[in-house]
């Protein structure tokens, strides 16, 4: 008696709970972290890395293979030391890349340093790298201010 009581002094209606779960809150967080993940990756450029000048830790070779990459993509190559050989420029990297092993069967006994503008792309230095370690030269360092 005492429930039917209590169920006239609210008005007769029972009272039901919701059984679902409100996402658009979630919705809402996640479109935020989507925008977000979306605008950061453009505000940098991973593949153009400002290079830091270094102390010089050991003395460059006498006789040495220069492969200079300048920021706007220009490339040469040239002879450094007792057979030198003025610098050649490339107007792209296959013919950097002939012209290094038509060098390096001259002289296959030189090593190759690559000189790389701060400005330049870090993707050209390494594509390079791998180049000269595909022909076989062991020797290919970095040459730095």
């Amino acid at each position: 008696m005492a429930s039917s009581f209590s169920s006239s002094m609210r008005g007769g209606r029972g009272r039901k709970f919701k059984s679902e779960i409100n996402v658009v809150p979630y919705i809402d967080v996640m479109l935020v972290l989507l925008i977000i993940f979306m605008v950061m990756p453009s505000a940098n450029d991973p593949s153009v890395v400002d290079l830091p000048s270094a102390e010089k830790s050991t003395k460059p070779p006498s006789d040495y293979v220069q492969v200079v990459i300048k920021p706007n993509g220009a490339l040469s190559i040239g002879v450094k030391g007792k057979g030198e050989e003025a610098p050649e420029t490339a107007p792209n990297r296959d013919a950097l890349v002939k012209k290094l092993r038509a060098i390096h069967g001259d002289h296959p006994d030189y090593p190759v340093l690559i000189a790389g503008d701060k400005e330049s792309k870090y993707d050209d230095v390494i594509q390079l790298i791998s180049e000269a370690k595909k022909m076989g030269i062991n020797r290919v360092g970095l040459s730095t201010k």
